[in-house]
C-alpha cells in the first residue's frame, strides 16, 4: 500500500519534473539539471539550480536527490542526501516558526492577529528529502536505517510545527510528505523486527496532529488492527500521557482492535471514508474469538444499503445468529436467501442451512430438503461438497426420525440416515465428526459392534484429546453391560482432562458407580460434580457464553436430581428432591403436579411423559380410568424415544392391568431386550 502511495506521490509530480523545476516563483528546465547529472557534474547541477531558482545548497541537493529518486538513481539518491545537513536545516526552520500560542486574554488580545509563517518551500524541500532518503533505503533493504530517517521527519515537523499542522498553515505538497510518512514508518519498524517500536508508531499516528485526511487515517487504523489481530505481539498499554479520563482504554490487543475496527465502520457508514469490505472480515473474526457474533450481526445491520447485495447480508448475518446459538433467526434468514426468486442454488448457504435444521427434529424435514438440493448442486468444482451434504443429509434424517411417526417411517428414515454418513465417509474418510457421528447412529439403533468400532476410529483420529471420544465409548461398553471397563476407560479421560472439563466425566463415573451397586462411592463422585458445578456458576458469573454453556454440559439441577434418585433408592428422604420424594413415598398428587409442571415446561419431555405415566399406571391398580391417559402417554414418549425400556416397561404394566396379557407381554421383553442394551446415559446427551 504504502508503495503504491510512493507511486502516486512521484506520478502527481511527474510531469511537473519532467517539464520544469519549480521553487521561490521561479521555474527552470529538467533537461538542463538531468544533462550534467548524466555527465558526472554534480556540482554544476547544484550551482545551476541554486542560481536559477534561488536556493541555497542544502535545498538544491534536495531538490537534486528527488530527482534522483524519481529517475530510479537510488544510490546516487542517496550520496545527495547524505550531503545535505538536514538536521541544521530543520533549527533553521525551527527557529523561524512562530512560538506557541499563549492563551487570549482580555489583557493580551492582540489588536491584529500576527503570526509568522514557517517558510513552506524550505520546510517540503528539507522534510521530503528525509521522506525519500527513507523510501531510497528502504527499497535498498535497509529497513533499520529508513525507520530510523523516517522517524525523523514526524520529529522535525513536531518540532517545526509544535501546535500541531493545520490546512491554513502547509501547502499541499509538504502535507502530502508528512502524511506518507506518518504511514510508512510503522510499516518499516515491522519490516525492521521491532514491534513494539511500530505499535507506538501506529499509536502516533493516531493520537498526534497529523492533519490527515479521512482515507489516509482510515488505512492506518485498519493496517494497526490488522498487526493487533495477527502478529502474535502483545501490545503494550497505551501511555498515561494519551489517555483521557473517563474514556475507554482497551486491556489487550484484541480490544484495542475491535475498537479500531468499529471506529472504522462507523466511518464507512457516515461517509467520512471510502468503503473496504476487508474491515468487516477483519471485525467477524476479531468478535468471533471472543464468542460476540450477535455484535457482528449488529454491525452488518448498521451497513449502509447498496455495499452489500440482500443475500449477501442474509447470509452473513445467519451466520452470525447461528453461530449466538440463535437457530430460528438464522433458519429464516437462510429461508429468504434462498427462494427461488433470490438465489436458491447457493451451495454454501443450502449447507449451512441443513446443517441447522438438524439441530432441530422439528426442522429436520425441512433440512433434509436443502441437504438433497446441495448434495445435487455439488459438482465440478464443488463436488468436493459433496460429502458435507451427504453428512447434513444423514444427520438431518437421523434427527427427523426421532419425531413421532409410525414405525415403518421410522426404520425407513433410520436406514436412509445410515446410507447418507455412510456416503459421505466416501469422500471424508479422515472427517472425525463425521465417524463419531455415524458411529452414534448405529449406537442409537443398538449395532453397538458398529459403535464400538467408530468410537475407537473417533479417538485415535483425534489422539484421545476430544472428550466426547472417551465418554462415547464408556456409554457403548455400559449399553454392553461392560460396566467396569467403562469405569476404567472414564478414569483414563479423568486423567487426562482438566478438572475444570471434568464434570461430564464424573456424572458418567457416578452413574457407572450405581450401576455396579457402589451407592457410597456414587454419592460422594455426586457431591464432588456438585462442588464442581457451582464453582463454575460463580467464576463465570451471570453473563456466561453460549460456547461456555456448551463446554459444560452439566448444570446444577442435573446433579440434585441425580442425587436425589440415588437417595431415594437408599431411603434417604430428608435429602431427597421434592417431587422424587413425593413420588417414593406414594404421595399421589404433589408427584403428579410436579412432573405436570415439567411437561408444561417442556412437552417433548421423556423422562416426564414415562414419570407421569408410571404414576397413573400406579393409581390403575385402583383407579382404571387413569389407565388410557396412561397409555397415551407412555405410547407416545415411545414414539419420540423408541429405545427407552421404562416406557416399554411401565407400558406393559398398563396393559396387564388392563387385560390385555398378549400386549403386555410383548412389552416386558422389549423392556427386557432394551436392558441388555441400554446406556446409562442416552447416547444423545453427546452430541
Amino acid at each position: 500500500m504504502l508503495e503504491n502511495q510512493s507511486k502516486e506521490l512521484s506520478e502527481n509530480r511527474e510531469d511537473e519534473i519532467t517539464r520544469q523545476l519549480c521553487a521561490n516563483g521561479l521555474f527552470m528546465k529538467t533537461t538542463e539539471v538531468e544533462a550534467k547529472l548524466d555527465e558526472g557534474n554534480i556540482q554544476e547541477a547544484e550551482s545551476s539550480l541554486r542560481e536559477g531558482l534561488s536556493l541555497n545548497s542544502e535545498e538544491a541537493r534536495a531538490l537534486l536527490g528527488r530527482l534522483e529518486y524519481q529517475r530510479g538513481n537510488l544510490e546516487g539518491a542517496l550520496r545527495l542526501f547524505e550531503g545535505i545537513d538536514l538536521q541544521a536545516e530543520i533549527q533553521r526552520l525551527q527557529a523561524s516558526a512562530p512560538p506557541p500560542e499563549k492563551p487570549v486574554t482580555k489583557k493580551n488580545r492582540p489588536r491584529e492577529p500576527q503570526q509568522q509563517p514557517v517558510p513552506q518551500h524550505a520546510a517540503s524541500l528539507v522534510l521530503e528529502a528525509i521522506y525519500l532518503k527513507a523510501k531510497s533505503l528502504q527499497k535498498l533493504g535497509r529497513t533499520t536505517e529508513a525507520a530510523r530517517e523516517c522517524k525523523s521527519v514526524l520529529d522535525s515537523v513536531e518540532k517545526v510545527f509544535q501546535q500541531g499542522i493545520s490546512d491554513a498553515q502547509v501547502d499541499t505538497r509538504l502535507q502530502e510528505t508528512v502524511s506518507h510518512a506518518v504511514e510508512l514508518l510503522p510499516a518499516l519498524f515491522k519490516d525492521s523486527g521491532d514491534y513494539q517500536e511500530a505499535i507506538s508508531a501506529y499509536r502516533r499516528a493516531l493520537l498526534s496532529q497529523w492533519n490527515l485526511d479521512n482515507d489516509s487515517c482510515a488505512r492506518i487504523q485498519k493496517d494497526f488492527a490488522v498487526f493487533l489481530l495477527h502478529s502474535g505481539v502483545e501490545a503494550s498499554p497505551p501511555s498515561l500521557a494519551s489517555q483521557v479520563e473517563g474514556s475507554y482504554t482497551p486491556r489487550n490487543n484484541l480490544e484495542e482492535a475491535i475498537l479500531l475496527l468499529m471506529i472504522l465502520i462507523k466511518k464507512f457508514n457516515s461517509g467520512k471514508a471510502k468503503w473496504d469490505p476487508s474491515v468487516i472480515e477483519h471485525i467477524t473474526f476479531a468478535l468471533s474469538l471472543c464468542s460476540q457474533t450477535s455484535v457482528v450481526a449488529k454491525q452488518l445491520e448498521e451497513v449502509m444499503p447498496g455495499v452489500f447485495t440482500r443475500v449477501e447480508r442474509w447470509n452473513s448475518l445467519a451466520l452470525c445468529y447461528s453461530a449466538a446459538g440463535q437457530t430460528s433467526a438464522a433458519v429464516n434468514l437462510l429461508r429468504k436467501s434462498l427462494h427461488k426468486h433470490e438465489q436458491p442454488d447457493d451451495l454454501v448457504a443450502l449447507l449451512l442451512a441443513a446443517k441447522l435444521c438438524s439441530e432441530e427434529p422439528s426442522l429436520a424435514a425441512e433440512g433434509a430438503g436443502y441437504a438433497e438440493r446441495g448434495v445435487k448442486n455439488a459438482q465440478g468444482m464443488d463436488e468436493h461438497l459433496k460429502g458435507v451434504g451427504l453428512r447434513m443429509l444423514g444427520l438431518c434424517l437421523g434427527k427427523q426420525a426421532k419425531v413421532p411417526t409410525s414405525d415403518f417411517e421410522r426404520s425407513r428414515l433410520q436406514s436412509e440416515s445410515l446410507k447418507a454418513l455412510d456416503g459421505a465417509i466416501a469422500f471424508e474418510h479422515n472427517n472425525p465428526d463425521l465417524i463419531f457421528e455415524l458411529g452414534v447412529q448405529y449406537a442409537e439403533q443398538r449395532n453397538l459392534k458398529a459403535a464400538s468400532r467408530y468410537a475407537k476410529e473417533f479417538i485415535d483420529a483425534t489422539g484421545g484429546s476430544v472428550l466426547k471420544g472417551w465418554r462415547f465409548l464408556a456409554l457403548v461398553l455400559s449399553a454392553q453391560q461392560r460396566f467396569s471397563e467403562a469405569e476404567v476407560v472414564t478414569d483414563a479421560a479423568l486423567d487426562e482432562t482438566a478438572k475444570w472439563d471434568q464434570g461430564p466425566l464424573l456424572r458418567l463415573k457416578a452413574k457407572l458407580k450405581i450401576s455396579q451397586s457402589n451407592p457410597t462411592e456414587a454419592v460422594e463422585t455426586y457431591r464432588y460434580l456438585l462442588a464442581l458445578v457451582q464453582a463454575q456458576r460463580k467464576s463465570f458469573g451471570p453473563l456466561r457464553t453460549l460456547s461456555q454453556m456448551e463446554e459444560d454440559k452439566v448444570n446444577e439441577f442435573e446433579v440434585w436430581h441425580g442425587l436425589a434418585y440415588l437417595y431415594s433408592s437408599l431411603s434417604h428422604w430428608n435429602d431427597v428432591e421434592v417431587c422424587r420424594m413425593w413420588e417414593g413415598r406414594k404421595e399421589f398428587k404433589p408427584a403428579l403436579a410436579a412432573f405436570l409442571d415439567g411437561l408444561l415446561l417442556d412437552e417433548s419431555s421423556v423422562p416426564c411423559k414415562v414419570a407421569v405415566g408410571a404414576l397413573l399406571c400406579e393409581r390403575g391398580k385402583e383407579y382404571q380410568p387413569t389407565l388410557p391417559v396412561a397409555r397415551s402417554l407412555l405410547s407416545d414418549a415411545l414414539r419420540i424415544d423408541p429405545t427407552n425400556r421404562k416406557a416399554w416397561y411401565y407400558l406393559g404394566m398398563v396393559h396387564k392391568h388392563d387385560g390385555r396379557i398378549t400386549d403386555a407381554t410383548d412389552c416386558f421383553q422389549a423392556a427386557s431386550m432394551l436392558e441388555e442394551s441400554d446406556p446409562i446415559e442416552s447416547f444423545s446427551t453427546i452430541l
